[in-house]
């Protein structure tokens, strides 16, 4: 009997050890709201070979959950980058107050929220910064536009700018998982 409990203890673990988990969840500890993410963020781009040979703006995109003790807030978080070297953070911001994502062909306008973390009411960055110059920028969004995001094959962003449209750098299937595992926990 007690190695069936020992065999059947070192299944539950070792079935525990190999699922991965695409969404993380933490406290803020200054305040005090509960924030939720996917793990890992889709990666869009824009070819800037205009510029210089191989240059590419980058959009990080990630969906995000607060909750101020069950007032819940989605955004959709974007760190924006480029490949070259002279771009200030300022340029990189033009054109972003406004974007329209295109899931499968569907538009949705999103206005910025903000650029600072205090404009979504947390304390400490909620995804890291694909690099240190790149700029953070958040827009509120609903679980149904961050559904159709993740459920989404094709994924486009346009800017305000005329830069024009960002599209996914490859297939993306586990940032596309971690975006379909933060709906599937947001709804539970």
């Amino acid at each position: 009997m007690r190695s069936a409990t020992t065999l059947l203890l070192v299944l539950v673990l070792a079935a525990c050890g190999s699922t991965q988990s695409f969404v993380s969840g933490e406290i803020d500890p200054v305040t005090g709201v509960t924030v939720t993410r996917g793990k890992v963020p889709l990666v869009l781009y824009r070819d800037n070979s205009s510029k210089a040979a191989h240059a590419r703006d980058f959009a990080y995109v990630g969906p995000l959950a607060v909750n101020r003790m069950g007032d819940y807030r989605y955004y959709l978080w974007l760190g924006i980058w480029s490949s070259l070297d002279d771009q200030a953070m300022s340029s990189q911001r033009d054109g972003f107050e406004s974007i329209v994502v295109f899931a499968d062909g569907e538009p949705m306008r999103l206005e910025l929220e903000g650029w600072t973390l205090s404009a979504i009411g947390v304390s400490r960055p909620v995804y890291n910064k694909p690099t240190a110059t790149a700029a953070d920028a958040y827009y509120t969004v609903t679980m149904d536009q961050i559904r159709l995001i993740a459920q989404a094959t094709d994924i486009r962003i346009h800017t305000g700018s005329r830069f024009g449209s960002y599209e996914l750098w490859d297939s993306q299937k586990t940032a596309l998982n971690s975006m379909q595992q933060f709906v599937i926990d947001e709804n539970f």
